[in-house]
């Protein structure tokens, strides 16, 4: 299952990153890490971003970006 694909309000914990080196790096700057518990806060309408929660941190990244995050 990816970040993607987590319903809202469930947590996951980051498994791997897929994509080639660029992307895995823009994810991790992001604070997506291996290991790291990461929550769907909500989607937006019409396939815009994600806000996730990790930690104290709420981001908003993109479905493309959410489906390269792997979860366990």
């Amino acid at each position: 299952m990816t970040l993607a694909d987590l319903p809202t309000g469930q947590t996951g914990t980051i498994a791997s990153l897929a994509g080639d080196p660029e992307i895995r790096t823009r994810i991790q700057s992001l604070g997506l890490r291996i290991g790291r518990d990461v929550a769907v806060i909500r989607r937006s309408r019409f396939g815009g971003p994600i806000q996730v929660r990790i930690g104290t941190t709420d981001l908003l990244i993109r479905p493309q970006q959410a489906a390269q995050v792997i979860l366990a």
